[in-house]
């Protein structure tokens, strides 16, 4: 039992990293905040959403974005304000323009360039593997002799 509450804890722990200071009283606002926050990476953590960290950066990115929001801004002005600050890196799911189009494009180009070396790896593996697999007639005489043991 004990070792069920600690995995637990160990689980439900980053689901906790938004402070009881950090809540805005706005149910809306705060709901507004959450939904913008899970879109924004944690710049110390990598690919963890800054309501996941415990990060002192993430928190000063989640103060920010209730900041942003409680002075009016809408969700696309805080997220271009934070984005204008803190570059595209700061998105989880970056758009594909841009600079970002290489980002996009290298890991299915990667794997067609994978596939086509292993592709071409197996089919001269395999010519090869039967142009030595043929026995002259005299490897074939001498197989003969030794399997019928004379």
């Amino acid at each position: 039992m004990k070792r069920l509450a600690l995995i637990l804890a160990l689980i439900a722990g980053p689901l906790y990293a938004v402070q009881p200071d950090e809540v805005l009283d706005d149910p809306a606002l705060e709901a507004r905040a959450r939904a913008l926050s899970e879109g924004l990476r944690c710049l110390v953590c990598r690919n963890e959403n800054i309501d996941a960290s415990n990060a002192p950066l993430a928190r000063d990115l989640r103060l920010l974005v209730r900041e942003r929001l409680m002075a009016g801004d809408s969700d696309d002005e805080a997220m271009a304000y934070i984005v204008d600050r803190y570059g595209e890196y700061v998105l989880l799911n970056p758009p594909a323009s841009g600079s970002t189009w290489a980002l996009w494009l290298a890991g299915p180009v990667m794997l067609l360039i994978g596939a086509g070396i292993a592709v071409i790896y197996i089919r001269r593996r395999g010519a090869a593997a039967t142009d030595e697999d043929a026995l002259s007639d005299e490897e074939a005489a001498r197989l003969r002799d030794i399997l019928n043991g004379s």
